[in-house]
């Protein structure tokens, strides 16, 4: 009888976790709708985004199933070839609408970089608001008035924007982008995470 032996294609785990935030967003998914969908607690899925850990088989055999995926395709560390310039038209922009509330995300990070450093086209309505919990410690967003008239509040604090001025804050406490204009408003937000 031969003898076979294994090698292993990598001694690294992949990393999952730009893949399973990219096709939680294509599907217009938050963190809690995949968290209940996959039985999978939120902090497990935002550790997992943010590559601070990687999931089991029986995790990633879960989060495959509720975004419709096979489970290859979701621990795939393939590096797509990527072109010198490569053109994002604005109908391809992942889109988080909040009609309910009045706002549209547009989020114009790149999928890869989601977790440490994203930015974001916020467009609010009138009266429309983005209102966000803590998050991790550390986190900081900034955020630039394009047109309109904003207020942000911070832990209960409020200020409002100048056209052109840029807010900086704490965003691992709770926090809130409010249109108090009569106009839509438009905002440009960057966020760190440490």
């Amino acid at each position: 009888m031969a003898r076979t032996s294994l090698k292993p294609v990598s001694n690294t785990p992949p990393e999952v976790g730009a893949t399973l935030q990219r096709m939680r967003l294509e599907r217009g998914l938050t963190l809690e709708d995949l968290s209940r969908t996959a039985g999978v607690s939120k902090s497990m899925l935002s550790q997992i985004e943010r590559e601070k850990a990687n999931p089991t088989i029986a995790v990633a055999w879960r989060l495959a199933n509720a975004l419709g995926v096979d489970i290859a395709e979701l621990l795939s560390s393939e590096v797509k070839k990527t072109d010198t310039i490569r053109i994002l038209e604005a109908h391809e922009t992942p889109t988080l609408p909040g009609e309910h509330a009045g706002y549209v995300l547009r989020i114009l990070g790149p999928m890869e970089l989601a977790g440490k450093f994203e930015w974001y086209e916020l467009t609010l309505a009138p009266n429309g608001a983005l209102v966000s919990g803590s998050h991790d410690p550390g986190t900081t967003e900034h955020l630039t008035l394009l047109h309109g008239s904003v207020e942000l509040e911070v832990n209960n604090i409020k200020k409002k924007l100048k056209l052109g001025a840029t807010a900086r804050y704490a965003a691992d406490l709770p926090h809130a982008i409010h249109n108090i204009g009569k106009s839509e408003a438009k905002v440009l937000m960057v966020v760190i995470h440490r």
